[in-house]
């Protein structure tokens, strides 16, 4: 094996002799060549001693031993199985590492893997599947992400079957996972479109309706996450028999797909997360759609469309994708202001040339489909402008250069309200009003009835939209004037109709890596819509208005920085202006003024990812190494008590107001620089200094900024911050729900990770129970996210078991289910039955059933014994319920009606089961109790409940004497029960259950029969 990999014949990426060796294949080779060398003439227990010692010299060399053997594993199959075993053993952290390269290779290698090393990277996923390695799902996810829609090539149908196959195979581990559930059912509804024709194709397409149909019927509620896309997906499929009676139960009988679900209208109002809408497209695709929508510009666009187009849109097969990108520009892409201010290529513009390349009649309506979708039940509350933004603006700026585009998507619009489902007419109707009226509201249009009552669309169209929209149809009067940054001349204006008459085919221009033609500084046209907040349009830097307030030698140093040209001049500039600051004789009153010139001068820093592609420590470094990062470095030189350090720290917090991500910046500096290792308390100190003044807010502002500038810089700071800061973070879900609205399931993975690692702590048990609380009105995927965060950690489930108490079965679903999942693995305690019996009855709300079912089967003696401890304690609680109600401040009461009602809906589901429930004992004691004392109208509700304990009560006496004297009445029956059961019940029972009056009346209870059990015994 060694000999022929030296060879060069088992090449990990596709290469020419043009091109340089990858970095990435060179390190796997040399990690390759070390354990090669380890073990080769060793017998197999040698070499897993070698190799385990050799692990253990440090986090180096286990990271070498595993790349090593995860190499010999993609190159040669003959070796694989050996070599899983070798690194199933010498793993010491829990196969991060792997997972990590494996998501890696899969995110930017996967297209330049050679054919065996891409099938032995789904060999290997498919083994850690099986072995339930924690995160193999995030890889699954990542694997199924490269399944390419509109594609049939073999391939491609290759991986989507060996994917499926592991999915099916392994499918008690998919169920585990709610998220995997419905990122696999929302992937493989959308390939069953494209898989028809051949037998290969048709048996495939088999497989993957049984395997969605499957999944929405057992999983619907984990499946209901995709929101308004999943229904989508299902008018594609909606004819093949297995969906057909889906769809009927869909529509007609909700509750036979989940008890929580109320209808077809509960999913269409949820908004479909960019998780999924991601999902579906392969990260080459993504990363060039990204491309064009950031870094091309207006009207340079057609070499660049061209290529798509050839690599992805050039077959039959490829018009379904378009409707997979158009979802994804109109949920995903939302440019900042600053881009939508620019000349860099609009999404309305690539929308436009999408539509254009439609070649059949299905494929353009599913595609207008697409771009209205979010259109059809729009809530100004739950859902975003941007992504109603583009399907009016392809109309608006089409109407000239192509009215045909504008006709057909006005009529389109109009003919799917009534259309779309007829049941659902008005909702539709009130969900397209409400987003032309919001696009009106923030200013995306001034007014509709230039677009709506235009001579360039025919006269019936325009009787339909008046018709339809008759109060966007007349002209506002007074005109509302919309702001611009200033008159644009008739020579300009000739130039932008130009433009937008070849928007979706205009001129040259190529794929590059030559930023300096793509980022060339001109003069900014602002030529289309306004931007719907308010922005800055930048300009060159200009200092002149504050050099006049500078001292001469202050003066000169910032012209020199200003005229430096390289990063080593700056650095060496700026070390003299902080030098000049620190001086004894510093007008303290220029600091506002110098704020200003560095804000001005360094304006750059601001823009563009702070954080290295690659995270080493020379990356790092180098990242620091910012002109302005000497005003932190300087700090961190400094002592507290020192004049200068209170001198700086104004400099920052004027340039703080000036410049509000200078606060991120500062917490990266001190995370990521050797320099200021262990100096992150000075954030605090920055905090106070600033106008804000409060540490908590600073931190929350600052956090908020980097989470909409960077996503990763937002991870990479959060171990940190939670665990510097655990007052401000752990105290409140502020700071968590920033995170989760924005992460992936990768990047959730690695934070799961280093919860576990303990590096990162994020909930604590004072806290976490409100903090759980306060997610409960999150999004879907954000309350999946945090809980499982909360279950990396090791908090006790009692700690938040309270709040059962605060969620509905409709409204909760999401931490319902999860509690579920968690109880399910705990052995009950009095605490944990007593919130689940709180919960009130519904016939529709199975949850309390569920978990008492589960736990009879596992944990049936506890159970027995807790119920039998709350019945007899809430025996007396009917007659006063409604006072205890009115008196106190609990969320939830239990009561003896909500136990006996819960405990009947049990017994109901026993019913044809062998599970012998409740033949217990302490069931059957604890009934007898509560029978002699309660009311007849309890007895007869629950008559076959308290069947049971009348045959258990006929087949336990001992003798007729005892008979005699027990049955004279009910409550002589009621005192013989209960000795009993008397030194249980006080031993299991605690001190804090009862704050009400019964506790004495229990005691006398207890003393006076405690003599008749005496007699007994």
């Amino acid at each position: 094996m060694v000999e022929t990999l030296q060879k060069g014949k088992g090449k990990l990426l596709v290469s020419n002799s043009l091109d340089a060796k990858d970095e990435l294949e060179e390190k796997f080779e040399r990690c390759m060549s070390m354990v090669t060398s380890l073990i080769n003439g060793l017998s197999e227990r040698e070499a897993n001693d070698a190799l385990t010692a050799f692990v253990c010299k440090g986090p180096l060399q286990h990271e070498e031993t595993c790349l090593g053997l995860l190499t010999i594993i993609l190159l040669d199959p003959s070796q694989a199985q050996k070599c899983y075993r070798d690194l199933a053993l010498v793993s010491r952290d829990g196969m991060n590492i792997i997972l990590m390269k494996i998501n890696h290779i899969l995110m930017e290698k996967y297209l330049k893997l050679q054919d065996t090393a891409r099938s032995q990277l789904v060999w290997l996923v498919r083994e850690l599947v099986k072995s339930a390695v924690l995160g193999a799902d995030g890889v699954c996810m990542t694997l199924m992400k490269q399944i390419a829609g509109g594609d049939v090539t073999q391939k491609n149908i290759w991986l989507a079957e060996s994917v499926l196959d592991i999915l099916i195979d392994q499918r008690d581990w998919v169920l585990k996972s709610g998220l995997l559930i419905a990122m696999a059912v929302y992937t493989y509804l959308r390939l069953i479109v494209d898989h028809h024709g051949t037998p290969q194709l048709l048996a495939l397409r088999q497989k993957e309706v049984e395997f969605c149909n499957t999944l929405l019927r057992e999983k619907f509620m984990d499946c209901f996450m995709i929101g308004r896309d999943l229904v989508r997906l299902l008018q594609n499929v909606a004819r093949i028999p297995e969906f057909e009676l889906l769809w009927k139960d869909l529509l007609h009988n909700p509750p036979a797909l989940s008890p929580q679900f109320t209808g077809i209208l509960q999913l269409l109002q949820s908004r479909t997360s960019r998780k999924f809408l991601a999902c579906r497209l392969t990260p080459d695709m993504e990363t060039k759609l990204l491309f064009m929508t950031s870094r091309v510009r207006f009207g340079q666009q057609k070499r660049y469309q061209d290529w798509f187009q050839k690599q992805y849109l050039s077959t039959p097969d490829s018009q379904s994708l378009r409707c997979d990108l158009i979802r994804y520009i109109c949920g995903v892409v939302h440019p900042s202001n600053e881009v939508l201010s620019s000349d860099i290529l609009p999404r309305w513009a690539i929308i436009g040339w999408l539509l254009t390349t439609c070649t059949s009649n299905v494929a353009a309506s599913n595609a207008k489909l697409a771009l209205f979708y979010d259109w059809l039940f729009f809530s100004p509350e739950k859902d975003s402008i941007m992504n109603i933004e583009p399907a009016i603006l392809v109309m608006h700026h089409s109407m000239k250069p192509h009215p045909a585009i504008t006709a057909t998507l006005l009529d389109f619009m109009c003919r799917i309200i009534p259309h779309f489902c007829p049941a659902l007419e008005s909702h539709v109707r009130q969900g397209v009003v409400n987003s032309l009226t919001f696009i009106v509201e923030k200013r995306v249009l001034a007014h509709l009835s230039p677009l709506f009552d235009n001579p360039k669309l025919d006269k019936e169209l325009r009787a339909m939209l008046r018709d339809k929209f008759p109060e966007f149809c007349s002209s506002p009067s007074p005109p509302v004037e919309v702001k611009v940054e200033e008159a644009v001349s008739l020579e300009m204006e000739n130039s932008i109709i130009d433009k937008e008459d070849n928007c979706y085919d205009s001129t040259e221009a190529a794929f590059s890596d030559d930023e300096e033609e793509l980022n060339n500084k001109g003069k900014k046209r602002e030529f289309r819509f306004h931007p719907i907040k308010e922005t800055i349009i930048e300009e060159p830097a200009d200092i002149t208005p504050y050099l006049d307030q500078l001292d001469e030698s202050l003066k000169d140093k910032v012209l020199l920085l200003q005229k430096a040209s390289d990063m080593e001049a700056q650095c060496q500039m700026m070390q003299d202006i902080v030098d000049q600051i620190l001086e004894d004789d510093f007008d303290s009153d220029q600091l506002s003024t110098v704020a200003s010139c560095l804000q001005e001068l360094f304006k750059a820093h601001f823009h563009g990812e702070v954080l290295p592609e690659e995270i080493t420590e020379e990356s790092l470094e180098e990242s620091v190494g910012k002109p302005l990062y000497l005003i932190f470095r300087n700090l961190c030189q400094m002592q507290e008590d020192n004049s200068g350090f209170s001198l700086l720290l104004d400099l920052l917090s004027e340039l703080y107001q000036k410049q509000p991500k200078i606060g991120y910046h500062l917490l990266y500096y001190l995370k990521a620089s050797k320099a200021a290792a262990g100096k992150m308390s000075l954030y605090e100190s920055f905090a106070q200094s600033t106008q804000l003044g409060d540490l908590h807010t600073c931190l929350m502002m600052d956090m908020k900024a980097c989470q909409e500038d960077d996503v990763r810089l937002l991870c990479y700071l959060t171990p940190s911050i939670y665990t510097e800061f655990p007052d401000e973070t752990l105290r409140s879900g502020e700071l968590l729900n920033m995170i989760v609205a924005v992460i992936d399931s990768s990047q959730l993975q690695e934070l799961v990770c280093q919860v576990m690692m303990g590096n990162l702590t994020m909930f604590r048990k004072d806290s976490v129970l409100n903090i759980l609380i306060q997610s409960l009105d999150w999004e879907t995927f954000e309350q999946y996210c945090t809980w499982q965060l909360f279950l990396a950690h090791s908090i006790p489930l009692e700690t938040i078991i309270p709040i059962l108490q605060h969620l509905k079965y409709k409204e909760h679903p999401e931490a319902l289910s999860c509690l579920l999942l968690q109880l399910r693995r705990e052995k009950p305690t009095e605490e944990m039955v007593k919130m689940v019996l709180s919960r009130p009855c519904h016939p529709d709300d199975h949850f309390t059933t569920s978990i008492l079912r589960y736990w009879c089967m596992k944990h049936d003696d506890q159970l027995s014994e807790h119920i039998k401890s709350l019945l007899i304690k809430n025996n007396s609680l009917p007659r006063k319920r409604q006072s205890l109600r009115s008196s106190s401040s609990k969320l939830a009461q239990l009561t003896l009606e909500q136990i006996l009602e819960h405990l009947d809906n049990l017994r109901l589901n026993l019913t044809n089961t062998k599970q012998n429930f409740f033949g217990q004992t302490p069931i059957l004691q604890a009934l007898q109790h509560v029978q002699a004392s309660c009311d007849e109208a309890h007895k007869m509700r629950f008559s076959d409940l308290f069947a049971l304990a009348e045959d258990y009560e006929d087949c336990s006496k001992p003798s007729k004497n005892r008979r005699k004297g027990a049955a004279s009445s009910p409550r002589s029956r009621k005192n013989a029960a209960q000795p009993i059961n008397t030194e249980e019940e006080s031993g299991s029972s605690s001190a804090s259950e009862e704050e009400d009056t019964k506790p004495k009346a229990t005691k006398r209870k207890r003393k006076g029969s405690s003599a008749v059990g005496s007699d007994s015994d």
